[in-house]
């Protein structure tokens, strides 16, 4: 008998309590307009960001090519191959750049040895004033010269021989080869491309208006569109001091440096993205929708609503969010407003 009586008070106060919610949900539903929409005051964070959309780089890239053509003889690597600094890539066929060579060496020595000749035949020449001995001094100065010209084409052709074997200043991969195949004849308009992977960075443009917000140091989210589902850790390196060249406005580049590793080839050269900074960050405060504030007289006013009553409230704005403003005073957590579209 004593429990049919206690389930029976207990439904007796569900029954209250569930008729409360119900009026309460009424009076609530009933008290806006169409159209209209409420908000409940709470304590949040505000935050303000700032994104920039970009895509990766790197500082280690080179482009290699020959100076002169020729036939191509020896490849030292294929596209994909990781290479280290200093390893060979190519190599033009230096038997015509050898036999070049050495026939500038033997207009070398016979130039030289006319230069001893010309200086021995003259040494005894009287060098005075006059016109025979301002010809002596022409003969010896034009067997210089002559020499110095058959030095300065041993020297071409040594650089010419240089040039003909390509190795490549950094380490990386080597990610484009114009030629595939040795036995070939290039030109210089054959290139061999090689991007160090380590040195990857996202370059993102900056606004004149939004560079004044960020600095070096400072970290950012950034999001890939290959990758959408994962956030990666970056750090701004340098921010362009001049805008860049062939933009609509006045842009600068910001440089930022992965946290993240790529020792994997994960993230490649030219994939796109945005970064985000967050600019603003105010924790436990009292912020609202900006759409909720209006102004009124000069004043910033929201419409709070209570026991099927509205009226207008008076508040002080602080700083805006993305979506927020922060209320100093006139609201309080818990209060209800609503906002007519």
């Amino acid at each position: 008998m004593k429990r049919i009586i206690i389930i029976l008070v207990i439904l007796g106060l569900l029954g209250i309590g569930g008729y409360t919610y119900y009026k309460t949900k009424i009076v609530n539903a009933a008290t806006l307009a169409d159209g209209e929409t409420a908000f409940t005051v709470e304590k949040t964070t505000l935050r303000h960001t700032l994104t920039l959309s970009g895509k990766i780089d790197a500082e280690e890239k080179v482009t290699l090519a020959f100076k002169s053509g020729g036939r191509l003889t020896w490849l030292g690597a294929k596209e994909g191959d990781y290479v280290k600094k200093g390893q060979g890539i190519a190599s033009l066929d230096q038997r015509e750049l050898q036999k070049s060579l050495e026939s500038q060496l033997n207009t070398y020595m016979m130039t030289r040895w006319d230069f001893d000749q010309t200086k021995q035949d003259n040494k005894d020449a009287p060098y005075r004033d006059g016109d025979i001995g301002d010809r002596m001094k022409r003969i010896v100065d034009k067997a210089q010269f002559g020499l110095n010209n058959s030095v300065i084409n041993v020297e071409l052709q040594t650089l010419t021989r240089e040039y003909a074997y390509l190795s490549t200043p950094i380490e990386g991969v080597v990610t484009r080869m114009s030629v595939a195949e040795t036995g070939v004849i290039i030109t210089p308009a054959n290139t061999f491309e090689i991007i160090n992977p380590a040195t990857i960075y996202f370059s993102a443009s900056a606004d004149q208006t939004e560079v004044p917000t960020l600095m070096v140091g400072q970290t950012a989210q950034v999001i890939l569109d290959p990758y959408t589902d994962e956030k990666m850790l970056a750090t701004v390196k340098s921010i362009a001091f001049t805008p860049k060249a062939g933009e609509s406005g006045t842009v600068y580049e910001v440089k930022m440096v992965f946290v993240t590793d790529n020792n994997n080839l994960k993230y490649r050269l030219g994939m796109t993205g945005d970064a985000e900074f967050t600019t603003l960050q105010k924790n436990n405060i009292i912020a609202i929708p900006i759409q909720y504030v209006k102004t009124e007289n000069g004043k910033k006013v929201v419409t709070k609503i209570g026991n099927g009553k509205r009226e207008k409230i008076e508040v002080q704005i602080g700083v805006e969010g993305d979506s927020s403003i922060e209320i100093k005073s006139g609201l309080a957590p818990g209060d209800v407003i609503v906002e007519t579209k």
